[in-house]
């Protein structure tokens, strides 16, 4: 039943909240704990919601202040991150085993510490945000007259859609090398490093290896444990069991390239959890739905469809920063 309840699944799009569901459906969690999913994916929840069987929650415990509770989250995210997949699942009993480092003073946790660096992390990275809206030009948020109509034809069911499987718009292709993440060096330089992680656009750290084995840019990355996807813009390396979705179409570009990944994301989330590792085959005849026009793929309008949808979230961008600097 339709209500106003998140309700966290497991997954890292949308935070993992797949539906609203009415308050008398499942049992309901209180705002500002933690959950964990199956795939370790870790997020802070300020709101109530409800959760289905693969998420652990973790409730308040010394009355931990939200930030610190935020800081604890980035610290299992970084320390599970990669880790775990349809294969290999977070569970209880990888909860019980699970260790992460926290700041101490005193040979006590340093809770203090922590609040005041989510303090200072929040203030940098507004004005951060803010330089990066004014350089960008990101500021301008307003719809042109051809996104407001086509917004409004998508809303209405205006825009034609068709279904084309995944092989026939795209070539499916094999890593140039698997880099092992235990035997490389993972820094903030060189080339992105590709891993089955659903964090950071699948990109776990960047690496200085030969680029020779680079997987091309402005291709789709595909995690075949998870299906987790991604848009990669510039070359990258890969981890074990990536595809590299390469479009068969020259049109193909980052804002068409971020709707399939949307289209190509919802594709596969019927698949039942607990599927093992999706094969070639398995990707290459799975079906999409995009905008078509004379029953052939739609490039442009899926990149008016993009960049609109992209203004109305800098739109909200915008707003907050100029509330939180107000304050």
């Amino acid at each position: 039943m339709q209500g106003s309840c998140p309700l966290v699944t497991a997954g890292y799009e949308n935070t993992g909240v797949a539906d609203f569901i009415s308050n008398k459906e499942q049992e309901i969690f209180p705002k500002e704990t933690i959950t964990i999913d199956m795939f370790a994916n870790t997020f802070f929840r300020n709101y109530a919601y409800s959760a289905d069987d693969n998420i652990l929650v973790l409730l308040n415990k010394d009355n931990m202040s939200a930030n610190i509770k935020i800081f604890i989250v980035a610290l299992i995210n970084k320390t599970l991150s990669g880790k775990f997949s349809y294969g290999k699942q977070y569970r209880m009993g990888s909860f019980n085993n699970t260790k992460i480092q926290l700041p101490i003073k005193n040979n006590k946790i340093d809770f203090e510490f922590m609040e005041n660096f989510i303090v200072e992390l929040e203030i940098d990275c507004m004005s951060k945000l803010e330089a990066y809206l004014e350089a960008s030009n990101l500021k301008e948020y307003a719809l042109t007259s051809e996104e407001k109509r086509l917004l409004e034809d998508f809303e209405s069911g205006k825009v034609e859609f068709g279904e084309f499987r995944i092989d026939e718009l795209f070539e499916i292709n094999s890593y140039e090398k698997r880099f092992d993440a235990n035997k490389i060096i993972i820094s903030e330089v060189g080339n992105p490093y590709v891993v089955r992680t659903s964090l950071n656009n699948g990109v776990r750290g960047y690496i200085d290896e030969d680029e020779q084995f680079l997987n091309e840019g402005n291709t789709i990355s595909f995690g075949q444990d998870t299906a987790t996807m991604f848009y990669q813009e510039k070359p990258y390396f890969t981890g074990d069991k990536i595809k590299i979705v390469k479009s068969k179409d020259s049109r193909f570009n980052k804002l068409n390239g971020l709707f399939f990944v949307s289209t190509m994301t919802k594709s596969f989330s019927s698949f039942s959890w607990g599927s093992s590792s999706f094969s070639v085959k398995i990707i290459e005849n799975q079906v999409m739905s995009i905008p078509t026009k004379n029953q052939q793929p739609d490039y442009k309008l899926m990149e008016t469809l993009i960049s609109a949808i992209q203004k109305l979230v800098i739109k909200d961008v915008v707003l907050y920063v100029d509330k939180k600097r107000l304050k």
